[in-house]
């Protein structure tokens, strides 16, 4: 019986190149250019190297989905334990470059059906923690709704972060600013104005600012200098 294929070591340095390249490809040009021969290009690397490191192209895009989910989850806990975990979120959610990952990753799931799995099992956990923030902030400050569940909340905060950015990606922008100035009001209204991100999340978004944590803006920026 034949042994099965070596596969390189999960913390090599070639296999870190690798995602690097690969996540950057999914920003710069969609997941449709993210082949083996593209990626190990971008890397600088043999093409036979991305097989080496990944026994499919799926097991690539798993990979490239969990590093970012993970780094991304550590950031979201770092937003809700924020004195302004609301604010926090919004800004999370209104990230440029992890929302085009975001829509990259949720595309090809539509395709591969482990990546959509996996996708589903991070995103029951993200709602999960949202809706225990909206618990904590609304109650903290006397606002907890009777008609309005904090998991409805929390799905139109973060529904309304993906509208704008996914209608921004496409060019479309009319209603943003209205949208945007409603949501800070009522983000005022229930935490005040945002602290530490100048006088408010339109400076944050102009600047693309990482939401609290600059480890999970590290996710859409190639690390390949810390890795040589």
């Amino acid at each position: 019986m034949a042994s099965a294929r070596r596969i390189g070591a999960p913390d090599a340095k070639n296999r870190v190149v690798l995602l690097d390249a690969a996540e950057q490809l999914l920003i710069e040009e969609g997941y449709a250019a993210v082949t083996s021969r593209r990626v190990a290009e971008k890397a600088g690397l043999k093409p036979q190297l991305v097989h080496y490191y990944f026994r499919t192209m799926d097991d690539l895009f798993l990979e490239i989905f969990r590093r970012y989910a993970d780094l991304g989850m550590e950031a979201h806990q770092y937003a809700l334990a924020s004195p302004q975990p609301l604010w926090a979120l919004w800004r999370f959610g209104i990230n440029p470059e992890a929302s085009r990952l975001t829509m990259e990753m949720a595309a090809l799931a539509n395709h591969r059906k482990a990546l959509r799995a996996e996708m589903s099992r991070y995103a029951e956990v993200f709602r999960e923690q949202q809706r225990q923030a909206f618990v904590t902030a609304l109650e903290r400050h006397g606002a907890l709704p009777n008609e309005v569940p904090p998991v409805v909340w929390s799905i139109l905060l973060t529904g309304l972060s993906t509208v704008v950015m996914l209608g921004e990606a496409l060019g479309v922008t009319a209603g943003h600013a209205e949208t945007l100035d409603l949501v800070e009001r009522f983000l005022t209204q229930i935490e005040g104005p945002p602290q530490s991100v100048g006088d408010s999340a339109h400076q944050w978004r102009s600047e693309q600012s990482a939401p609290l944590a600059p480890e999970f803006s590290a996710t859409t920026t190639p690390s390949t200098a810390s890795t040589q």
